[in-house]
Protein backbone atom coordinates (compact mmCIF):
# COMPACT_ATOMS: atom_id res chain seq x y z
CA UNK A 1 0.00 0.00 0.00
CA UNK A 2 1.54 3.69 -0.71
CA UNK A 3 0.12 6.46 1.21
CA UNK A 4 1.37 10.25 2.27
CA UNK A 5 3.25 11.18 5.46
CA UNK A 6 1.41 14.62 5.84
CA UNK A 7 4.47 16.38 8.23
CA UNK A 8 2.69 19.15 10.89
CA UNK A 9 4.95 21.98 11.59
CA UNK A 10 4.19 25.27 12.71
CA UNK A 11 0.51 24.71 10.75
CA UNK A 12 -1.28 23.41 13.64
CA UNK A 13 -5.15 23.02 12.02
CA UNK A 14 -7.43 20.95 9.52
CA UNK A 15 -8.46 23.77 8.05
CA UNK A 16 -6.72 25.69 4.73
CA UNK A 17 -4.17 23.04 4.94
CA UNK A 18 -3.11 22.35 1.14
CA UNK A 19 -0.95 19.41 2.31
CA UNK A 20 -3.40 17.46 4.29
CA UNK A 21 -5.94 18.22 1.20
CA UNK A 22 -3.67 16.93 -1.20
CA UNK A 23 -2.66 13.95 0.63
CA UNK A 24 -6.41 13.02 1.18
CA UNK A 25 -6.76 13.39 -2.57
CA UNK A 26 -4.05 10.76 -3.20
CA UNK A 27 -5.25 8.57 -0.96
CA UNK A 28 -4.69 7.27 2.58
CA UNK A 29 -2.63 9.62 4.97
CA UNK A 30 -0.52 9.37 7.87
CA UNK A 31 -0.62 12.44 10.15
CA UNK A 32 2.70 13.17 11.91
CA UNK A 33 4.04 16.16 13.87
CA UNK A 34 7.37 15.18 15.13
CA UNK A 35 8.84 16.56 18.82
CA UNK A 36 12.18 16.88 18.14
CA UNK A 37 14.34 17.42 20.86
CA UNK A 38 17.34 19.25 19.23
CA UNK A 39 14.62 21.96 18.32
CA UNK A 40 13.78 21.93 22.15
CA UNK A 41 17.13 22.24 23.29
CA UNK A 42 17.93 25.58 20.91
CA UNK A 43 17.97 28.70 23.21
CA UNK A 44 14.87 30.39 21.73
CA UNK A 45 13.07 27.97 22.78
CA UNK A 46 10.72 28.08 26.29
CA UNK A 47 8.16 25.86 28.23
CA UNK A 48 5.37 28.12 27.53
CA UNK A 49 6.10 27.72 23.30
CA UNK A 50 5.92 23.71 24.43
CA UNK A 51 2.25 24.43 26.55
CA UNK A 52 0.89 26.24 23.48
CA UNK A 53 2.04 23.84 21.28
CA UNK A 54 0.38 20.68 23.13
CA UNK A 55 -2.85 22.66 23.87
CA UNK A 56 -2.99 22.99 19.86
CA UNK A 57 -2.40 19.27 19.27
CA UNK A 58 -4.75 18.29 21.05
CA UNK A 59 -7.33 20.58 18.95
CA UNK A 60 -5.36 19.81 15.73
CA UNK A 61 -6.04 15.15 16.92
CA UNK A 62 -9.67 16.37 17.89
CA UNK A 63 -10.71 17.74 14.66
CA UNK A 64 -8.34 14.95 12.31
CA UNK A 65 -10.73 12.27 14.41
CA UNK A 66 -13.59 13.97 12.81
CA UNK A 67 -12.53 13.73 9.45
CA UNK A 68 -11.56 9.81 10.29
CA UNK A 69 -7.59 9.79 10.83
CA UNK A 70 -5.33 10.02 13.59
CA UNK A 71 -2.62 12.30 14.76
CA UNK A 72 0.63 10.61 15.73
CA UNK A 73 2.78 12.57 17.89
CA UNK A 74 6.21 10.78 17.94
CA UNK A 75 9.46 11.79 19.53
CA UNK A 76 12.87 11.91 17.91
CA UNK A 77 14.49 14.07 15.53
CA UNK A 78 12.69 14.13 12.12
CA UNK A 79 15.33 12.03 9.57
CA UNK A 80 15.32 9.40 12.21
CA UNK A 81 11.65 9.18 12.18
CA UNK A 82 11.19 9.12 8.69
CA UNK A 83 13.50 6.77 7.95
CA UNK A 84 12.52 4.18 10.76
CA UNK A 85 8.80 4.96 9.34
CA UNK A 86 9.96 4.22 6.11
CA UNK A 87 12.03 0.79 6.49
CA UNK A 88 8.36 -0.19 8.62
CA UNK A 89 5.95 0.85 6.07
CA UNK A 90 7.49 2.36 3.21
CA UNK A 91 5.57 5.74 1.73
CA UNK A 92 5.35 7.53 -1.09
CA UNK A 93 4.92 11.08 -0.77
CA UNK A 94 5.90 13.67 2.45
CA UNK A 95 3.73 16.72 2.10
CA UNK A 96 3.81 19.41 4.37
CA UNK A 97 3.93 23.49 4.34
CA UNK A 98 6.99 25.58 4.45
CA UNK A 99 8.16 26.78 7.39
CA UNK A 100 10.78 29.94 8.12
CA UNK A 101 11.99 29.36 11.79
CA UNK A 102 15.29 28.95 13.01
CA UNK A 103 18.58 28.28 11.21
CA UNK A 104 17.82 24.76 12.63
CA UNK A 105 14.90 24.39 11.17
CA UNK A 106 16.39 25.39 7.96
CA UNK A 107 19.03 22.76 8.52
CA UNK A 108 16.57 19.88 9.27
CA UNK A 109 14.62 20.96 6.45
CA UNK A 110 17.68 20.57 3.62
CA UNK A 111 18.28 17.07 5.49
CA UNK A 112 15.06 16.05 4.81
CA UNK A 113 15.16 17.03 1.08
CA UNK A 114 18.31 15.43 0.80
CA UNK A 115 16.66 12.17 2.50
CA UNK A 116 13.55 11.85 0.52
CA UNK A 117 15.70 12.04 -2.56
CA UNK A 118 18.14 9.52 -1.46
CA UNK A 119 14.64 7.67 -0.68
CA UNK A 120 12.52 8.38 -3.09
CA UNK A 121 10.13 10.19 -1.42
CA UNK A 122 8.33 12.66 -3.40
CA UNK A 123 8.76 15.97 -1.33
CA UNK A 124 6.25 18.94 -1.34
CA UNK A 125 5.56 22.05 0.11
CA UNK A 126 3.17 24.93 0.17
CA UNK A 127 3.72 28.21 1.30
CA UNK A 128 2.06 28.41 4.58
CA UNK A 129 2.25 32.28 4.59
CA UNK A 130 2.42 35.39 1.69
CA UNK A 131 6.30 34.12 1.86
CA UNK A 132 7.58 33.47 -1.54
CA UNK A 133 10.52 30.79 -1.02
CA UNK A 134 13.85 31.16 -3.47
CA UNK A 135 12.25 35.06 -4.62
CA UNK A 136 13.95 36.09 -7.03
CA UNK A 137 13.26 39.76 -7.65
CA UNK A 138 10.88 41.40 -4.50
CA UNK A 139 8.90 44.21 -7.30
CA UNK A 140 6.62 41.04 -7.25
CA UNK A 141 6.68 40.61 -3.71
CA UNK A 142 3.54 42.20 -3.08
CA UNK A 143 1.08 40.90 -6.63
CA UNK A 144 2.26 37.23 -4.84
CA UNK A 145 0.72 38.20 -1.02
CA UNK A 146 -2.43 39.64 -2.41
CA UNK A 147 -2.85 36.38 -4.76
CA UNK A 148 -2.27 33.99 -1.76
CA UNK A 149 -4.58 35.59 0.42
CA UNK A 150 -7.18 36.05 -2.38
CA UNK A 151 -7.38 32.08 -2.92
CA UNK A 152 -10.04 30.17 -2.18
CA UNK A 153 -9.63 28.50 1.19
CA UNK A 154 -8.85 24.82 0.91
CA UNK A 155 -11.60 22.74 1.88
CA UNK A 156 -11.62 19.80 4.18
CA UNK A 157 -11.97 16.67 3.15
CA UNK A 158 -12.35 12.80 4.76
CA UNK A 159 -9.34 11.05 5.57
CA UNK A 160 -8.40 7.42 5.20
CA UNK A 161 -6.23 6.90 8.00
CA UNK A 162 -2.90 4.94 8.18
CA UNK A 163 -1.58 3.33 11.72
CA UNK A 164 1.74 4.41 13.09
CA UNK A 165 3.68 0.87 12.68
CA UNK A 166 5.27 0.93 16.31
CA UNK A 167 3.42 2.10 19.81
CA UNK A 168 3.61 5.97 20.79
CA UNK A 169 5.21 6.19 23.97
CA UNK A 170 3.68 9.43 26.20
CA UNK A 171 5.24 12.52 24.61
CA UNK A 172 8.14 14.55 26.49
CA UNK A 173 7.09 17.06 28.73
CA UNK A 174 8.52 20.21 29.13
CA UNK A 175 10.64 19.00 31.78
CA UNK A 176 11.53 15.89 29.91
CA UNK A 177 12.92 18.21 27.21
CA UNK A 178 15.16 20.51 30.00
CA UNK A 179 12.84 23.55 29.64
CA UNK A 180 12.57 25.23 33.01
CA UNK A 181 9.04 25.03 34.54
CA UNK A 182 7.88 28.20 34.63
CA UNK A 183 4.86 29.33 33.07
CA UNK A 184 3.53 32.51 32.25
CA UNK A 185 0.70 32.18 34.53
CA UNK A 186 -1.82 34.70 32.51
CA UNK A 187 -0.64 33.58 28.79
CA UNK A 188 -3.16 32.44 26.09
CA UNK A 189 -4.02 29.06 25.84
CA UNK A 190 -3.52 27.06 22.64
CA UNK A 191 -5.32 25.60 19.90
CA UNK A 192 -7.69 26.84 16.72
CA UNK A 193 -10.72 26.55 18.71
CA UNK A 194 -9.40 29.47 20.73
CA UNK A 195 -7.86 31.11 17.83
CA UNK A 196 -11.43 31.38 16.51
CA UNK A 197 -12.96 32.76 19.75
CA UNK A 198 -10.28 35.36 19.32
CA UNK A 199 -10.64 36.46 15.94
CA UNK A 200 -14.37 36.33 16.24
CA UNK A 201 -14.08 39.21 19.05
CA UNK A 202 -11.77 40.89 17.65
CA UNK A 203 -13.85 41.46 14.05
CA UNK A 204 -17.24 41.79 15.74
CA UNK A 205 -16.38 44.18 18.97
CA UNK A 206 -12.71 44.82 19.94
CA UNK A 207 -11.62 45.91 16.24
CA UNK A 208 -13.10 49.37 17.06
CA UNK A 209 -10.06 50.20 19.72
CA UNK A 210 -7.66 48.87 17.25
CA UNK A 211 -6.91 52.51 15.15
CA UNK A 212 -5.42 54.71 18.53
CA UNK A 213 -5.45 51.93 21.08
CA UNK A 214 -2.61 49.21 20.38
CA UNK A 215 0.33 51.74 21.66
CA UNK A 216 -0.52 52.38 25.14
CA UNK A 217 -0.05 49.13 27.32
CA UNK A 218 -3.44 50.21 29.06
CA UNK A 219 -5.68 49.82 26.13
CA UNK A 220 -3.36 47.37 23.85
CA UNK A 221 -4.41 44.07 25.54
CA UNK A 222 -7.89 44.52 24.30
CA UNK A 223 -7.49 46.94 21.06
CA UNK A 224 -4.99 44.59 19.46
CA UNK A 225 -5.94 41.70 18.08
CA UNK A 226 -4.24 39.20 20.36
CA UNK A 227 -4.15 36.22 17.21
CA UNK A 228 -0.51 36.56 16.98
CA UNK A 229 0.47 33.15 18.99
CA UNK A 230 -2.38 31.50 16.44
CA UNK A 231 -0.84 32.89 13.33
CA UNK A 232 2.51 31.87 14.97
CA UNK A 233 1.64 28.09 15.32
CA UNK A 234 -0.75 27.83 12.43
CA UNK A 235 -4.07 27.20 14.47
CA UNK A 236 -5.30 29.92 12.20
CA UNK A 237 -4.14 30.53 8.42
CA UNK A 238 -3.03 33.87 7.33
CA UNK A 239 -5.60 33.51 4.34
CA UNK A 240 -8.78 33.16 6.29
CA UNK A 241 -7.59 36.07 8.91
CA UNK A 242 -7.28 38.00 5.88
CA UNK A 243 -10.40 36.94 4.22
CA UNK A 244 -12.29 36.91 7.41
CA UNK A 245 -11.22 40.23 8.10
CA UNK A 246 -12.39 41.81 4.45
CA UNK A 247 -15.68 40.18 4.74
CA UNK A 248 -16.58 42.15 7.72
CA UNK A 249 -15.29 45.06 6.53
CA UNK A 250 -17.68 44.30 3.49
CA UNK A 251 -20.69 43.97 5.86
CA UNK A 252 -20.65 47.16 7.46
CA UNK A 253 -23.38 49.77 7.12
CA UNK A 254 -21.92 52.76 5.40
CA UNK A 255 -23.39 55.40 7.63
CA UNK A 256 -22.92 54.43 11.52
CA UNK A 257 -20.10 56.05 13.48
CA UNK A 258 -19.71 52.53 15.52
CA UNK A 259 -19.20 50.76 12.30
CA UNK A 260 -16.91 53.23 10.78
CA UNK A 261 -14.93 52.92 13.94
CA UNK A 262 -15.12 49.27 13.41
CA UNK A 263 -13.61 49.51 9.31
CA UNK A 264 -10.83 52.13 10.14
CA UNK A 265 -9.50 49.35 12.71
CA UNK A 266 -10.23 46.97 10.36
CA UNK A 267 -8.54 47.90 7.30
CA UNK A 268 -5.74 49.22 9.66
CA UNK A 269 -5.33 45.45 10.77
CA UNK A 270 -5.50 43.80 7.22
CA UNK A 271 -2.19 45.88 6.76
CA UNK A 272 -0.36 44.55 9.71
CA UNK A 273 -1.11 41.41 8.78
CA UNK A 274 0.72 42.51 4.86
CA UNK A 275 3.44 43.64 7.08
CA UNK A 276 3.52 40.33 9.25
CA UNK A 277 4.89 38.61 6.02
CA UNK A 278 7.14 41.34 4.86
CA UNK A 279 9.52 40.85 7.57
CA UNK A 280 9.12 36.77 7.13
CA UNK A 281 10.47 37.37 3.96
CA UNK A 282 13.17 38.97 5.26
CA UNK A 283 14.32 35.43 7.02
CA UNK A 284 13.53 33.82 4.43
CA UNK A 285 15.42 35.67 1.86
CA UNK A 286 18.62 36.00 4.20
CA UNK A 287 18.46 33.47 6.73
CA UNK A 288 21.81 34.77 8.45
CA UNK A 289 19.65 37.87 9.74
CA UNK A 290 19.12 35.37 12.81
CA UNK A 291 22.27 35.49 14.13
CA UNK A 292 24.46 37.75 11.78
CA UNK A 293 24.32 42.07 11.29
CA UNK A 294 21.79 42.45 8.42
CA UNK A 295 24.05 45.55 6.70
CA UNK A 296 28.07 43.72 7.36
CA UNK A 297 29.15 47.76 7.92
CA UNK A 298 28.11 47.30 11.28
CA UNK A 299 29.89 44.27 12.76
CA UNK A 300 32.00 45.11 15.48
CA UNK A 301 29.80 47.83 16.89
CA UNK A 302 28.50 45.94 19.73
CA UNK A 303 30.06 42.51 19.78
CA UNK A 304 33.17 43.58 22.01
CA UNK A 305 31.15 45.49 24.77
CA UNK A 306 28.48 43.37 26.45
CA UNK A 307 27.91 44.44 30.18
CA UNK A 308 26.23 41.77 31.98
CA UNK A 309 24.89 43.96 35.08
CA UNK A 310 22.70 45.81 32.05
CA UNK A 311 21.60 42.86 30.94
CA UNK A 312 20.60 41.65 33.91
CA UNK A 313 19.04 44.76 34.94
CA UNK A 314 16.80 44.50 32.24
CA UNK A 315 15.48 41.19 32.25
CA UNK A 316 15.20 41.25 36.37
CA UNK A 317 12.87 44.08 35.88
CA UNK A 318 15.71 46.38 37.56
CA UNK A 319 16.67 48.96 34.98
CA UNK A 320 15.36 51.97 37.19
CA UNK A 321 12.80 53.16 34.52
CA UNK A 322 9.33 52.41 35.75
CA UNK A 323 7.61 52.14 32.52
CA UNK A 324 10.48 49.82 30.82
CA UNK A 325 10.48 47.48 34.88
CA UNK A 326 6.81 47.38 34.41
CA UNK A 327 6.42 45.68 31.10
CA UNK A 328 9.17 43.23 31.71
CA UNK A 329 7.06 42.01 34.49
CA UNK A 330 3.93 42.17 32.67
CA UNK A 331 5.85 40.22 30.18
CA UNK A 332 7.27 37.77 32.83
CA UNK A 333 3.20 37.00 33.75
CA UNK A 334 1.22 37.08 30.10
CA UNK A 335 4.15 36.15 26.79
CA UNK A 336 2.98 39.07 25.61
CA UNK A 337 3.29 42.95 25.41
CA UNK A 338 1.83 45.11 22.61
CA UNK A 339 4.67 46.12 19.58
CA UNK A 340 5.52 49.76 20.61
CA UNK A 341 6.44 48.44 24.17
CA UNK A 342 8.26 45.74 22.69
CA UNK A 343 10.16 48.27 20.07
CA UNK A 344 10.79 50.23 23.59
CA UNK A 345 12.76 47.64 25.27
CA UNK A 346 14.85 46.64 22.68
CA UNK A 347 16.15 50.09 22.08
CA UNK A 348 16.22 50.71 25.81
CA UNK A 349 18.21 47.47 25.75
CA UNK A 350 20.71 48.68 22.85
CA UNK A 351 21.24 52.18 23.30
CA UNK A 352 21.36 53.68 27.08
CA UNK A 353 22.24 50.23 28.07
CA UNK A 354 24.37 49.12 24.84
CA UNK A 355 24.02 45.15 24.43
CA UNK A 356 24.02 43.37 21.55
CA UNK A 357 20.58 42.36 19.82
CA UNK A 358 21.07 38.61 19.76
CA UNK A 359 21.12 37.82 23.41
CA UNK A 360 18.11 40.13 23.70
CA UNK A 361 17.07 38.63 21.34
CA UNK A 362 17.04 35.16 22.48
CA UNK A 363 15.89 36.33 26.22
CA UNK A 364 12.92 38.28 24.45
CA UNK A 365 12.44 35.36 21.95
CA UNK A 366 11.67 32.85 25.53
CA UNK A 367 9.50 35.52 26.76
CA UNK A 368 7.09 36.40 23.60
CA UNK A 369 4.64 33.49 23.41
CA UNK A 370 3.72 34.30 19.75
CA UNK A 371 7.58 33.91 19.13
CA UNK A 372 8.01 34.11 15.04
CA UNK A 373 11.20 34.11 14.29
CA UNK A 374 11.37 35.93 10.81
CA UNK A 375 9.20 38.79 12.68
CA UNK A 376 11.40 38.75 15.70
CA UNK A 377 14.76 38.83 14.36
CA UNK A 378 14.19 41.96 11.21
CA UNK A 379 12.45 44.07 14.37
CA UNK A 380 15.34 43.09 16.99
CA UNK A 381 17.64 44.31 13.88
CA UNK A 382 15.63 47.13 13.06
CA UNK A 383 15.37 48.54 16.47
CA UNK A 384 18.51 48.09 17.14
CA UNK A 385 19.99 50.20 13.95
CA UNK A 386 21.97 47.34 12.13
CA UNK A 387 20.10 47.46 8.93
CA UNK A 388 21.41 50.23 7.72
CA UNK A 389 18.37 51.27 5.97
CA UNK A 390 15.84 52.25 8.84
CA UNK A 391 15.54 55.59 10.32
CA UNK A 392 17.17 55.41 13.96
CA UNK A 393 14.51 55.47 16.63
CA UNK A 394 15.76 55.92 20.32
CA UNK A 395 12.40 55.35 22.71
CA UNK A 396 13.15 57.66 25.46
CA UNK A 397 11.34 55.27 28.21
CA UNK A 398 9.97 58.23 30.90
CA UNK A 399 8.92 60.08 27.32
CA UNK A 400 6.62 57.34 26.54
CA UNK A 401 5.60 56.19 30.07
CA UNK A 402 3.58 60.28 30.09
CA UNK A 403 2.40 59.61 26.39
CA UNK A 404 1.05 56.46 27.10
CA UNK A 405 0.69 55.75 30.77
CA UNK A 406 0.06 59.58 31.93
CA UNK A 407 -1.71 58.47 35.18
CA UNK A 408 0.37 55.87 35.94
CA UNK A 409 -2.13 52.76 35.98
CA UNK A 410 0.39 50.60 33.77
CA UNK A 411 3.46 50.98 36.19
CA UNK A 412 1.17 50.79 39.47
CA UNK A 413 -0.70 47.94 38.55
CA UNK A 414 2.51 45.71 37.56
CA UNK A 415 5.23 47.27 39.85
CA UNK A 416 3.31 47.14 43.72
CA UNK A 417 6.69 49.13 45.34
CA UNK A 418 5.37 52.06 43.15
CA UNK A 419 2.03 52.22 44.48
CA UNK A 420 3.03 54.15 46.87
CA UNK A 421 4.93 56.61 45.06
CA UNK A 422 3.46 60.38 44.54
CA UNK A 423 2.22 60.92 40.99
CA UNK A 424 4.87 63.88 40.90
CA UNK A 425 7.58 61.76 41.30
CA UNK A 426 6.29 58.46 39.60
CA UNK A 427 8.34 58.05 36.24
CA UNK A 428 11.63 59.84 37.73
CA UNK A 429 11.50 57.97 41.31
CA UNK A 430 15.05 58.43 42.12
CA UNK A 431 14.31 62.46 42.01
CA UNK A 432 11.96 61.72 45.43
CA UNK A 433 13.56 63.68 48.36
CA UNK A 434 14.32 61.64 51.15
CA UNK A 435 11.50 62.88 53.15
CA UNK A 436 8.91 62.01 50.98
CA UNK A 437 10.61 58.71 50.56
CA UNK A 438 10.28 57.99 54.40
CA UNK A 439 6.59 59.07 53.82
CA UNK A 440 6.38 56.65 51.47
CA UNK A 441 8.22 54.22 53.63
CA UNK A 442 10.22 53.40 50.12
CA UNK A 443 14.04 53.75 49.69
CA UNK A 444 15.62 54.56 46.03
CA UNK A 445 18.27 52.33 46.21
CA UNK A 446 16.74 49.90 47.69
CA UNK A 447 13.51 48.86 47.07
CA UNK A 448 13.25 51.43 44.73
CA UNK A 449 15.93 50.42 41.83
CA UNK A 450 18.48 53.32 40.74
CA UNK A 451 18.35 53.79 36.50
CA UNK A 452 21.53 51.66 36.04
CA UNK A 453 23.21 54.42 33.25
CA UNK A 454 21.80 57.78 33.67
CA UNK A 455 19.67 58.09 30.18
CA UNK A 456 20.05 61.61 28.22
CA UNK A 457 23.92 61.30 28.35
CA UNK A 458 23.90 57.23 27.61
CA UNK A 459 21.59 57.52 24.38
CA UNK A 460 23.04 60.56 23.58
CA UNK A 461 26.47 58.67 23.50
CA UNK A 462 25.05 55.72 21.89
CA UNK A 463 23.34 57.75 18.79
CA UNK A 464 27.10 59.31 18.46
CA UNK A 465 29.13 55.82 17.94
CA UNK A 466 26.48 54.78 15.78
CA UNK A 467 26.10 57.35 13.40
CA UNK A 468 29.71 57.70 13.40
CA UNK A 469 29.84 54.79 11.75
CA UNK A 470 26.86 55.32 9.28
CA UNK A 471 28.77 58.17 7.93
CA UNK A 472 31.78 55.93 6.75
CA UNK A 473 32.02 55.44 3.42
CA UNK A 474 31.79 51.85 2.85
CA UNK A 475 29.14 51.72 5.35
CA UNK A 476 26.98 54.10 2.81
CA UNK A 477 28.05 52.01 -0.16
CA UNK A 478 26.29 48.93 1.63
CA UNK A 479 22.56 49.89 1.55
CA UNK A 480 21.90 50.09 -2.27
CA UNK A 481 22.29 46.41 -1.66
CA UNK A 482 19.87 45.99 1.43
CA UNK A 483 17.31 48.09 -0.27
CA UNK A 484 17.32 46.09 -3.71
CA UNK A 485 16.75 42.87 -1.40
CA UNK A 486 14.92 44.09 1.54
CA UNK A 487 13.34 46.82 0.92
CA UNK A 488 9.55 47.24 0.35
CA UNK A 489 7.88 47.52 -3.01
CA UNK A 490 5.01 49.56 -1.84
CA UNK A 491 2.60 50.47 -4.38
CA UNK A 492 -0.47 53.36 -4.63
CA UNK A 493 -3.23 52.26 -1.84
CA UNK A 494 -5.96 51.06 -4.54
CA UNK A 495 -4.28 49.20 -6.65
CA UNK A 496 -6.34 45.45 -7.31
CA UNK A 497 -5.06 42.17 -6.86
CA UNK A 498 -4.51 39.76 -9.88
CA UNK A 499 -6.89 37.67 -8.25
CA UNK A 500 -10.56 38.22 -7.13
CA UNK A 501 -12.80 41.52 -7.38
CA UNK A 502 -12.09 45.03 -7.56
CA UNK A 503 -13.44 45.81 -4.23
CA UNK A 504 -9.51 43.73 -2.62
CA UNK A 505 -7.31 46.00 -2.92
CA UNK A 506 -3.32 45.97 -2.02
CA UNK A 507 -1.56 46.90 0.87
CA UNK A 508 -1.70 50.76 2.28
CA UNK A 509 1.33 52.57 1.52
CA UNK A 510 1.74 53.81 4.89
CA UNK A 511 5.61 54.54 5.39
CA UNK A 512 5.22 54.21 9.10
CA UNK A 513 4.48 50.30 8.84
CA UNK A 514 7.92 49.70 7.33
CA UNK A 515 9.58 51.49 10.05
CA UNK A 516 7.82 51.73 13.80
CA UNK A 517 3.85 51.03 13.63
CA UNK A 518 4.16 46.97 12.31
Amino acid sequence: MTYSVVWFKRDLRAADHRALAEAARQGPVLCLYVVEPSLWAQPDAAAQHHAFITESLHDLAHDLRLLGARLHVVTGEVVAVLQRLHALAPFARLLAHEETGNDLTFQRDRAVAQWCRANGVIWREWPHFGVVRRLANRNTWQAHWEDHMAAALVPTQTLQDVTLPWAEPSALTASDLGLPAELPPRRQRGGRHEGLAVLQDFLTDRCAQYRGGISSPLSAPSACSRLSPYLAYGCLSMREVVQATRHQIATLPSHDLSASRQRAGLQAFVSRLYWHCHFIQKLESEPELEWRNLHRGYNGLREDGWNEAHFQALVQARTGWPLVDACVTMLRHTGWLNFRMRAMLVSVAAYPLWLHWRPVGLWLARQFLDYEPGIHWSQMQMQSGTTGINTTRIYNPIKQAHDHDPHGHFVRRWLRYMRKVPQTWLFEPWRMPADVQARCGLQVGVEIPLPVVELESAARAAKARLHSLRAQADVKAGKAAIVARHGSRKRPTGRTSTRGNASRTCAPSDTTQLTLEF
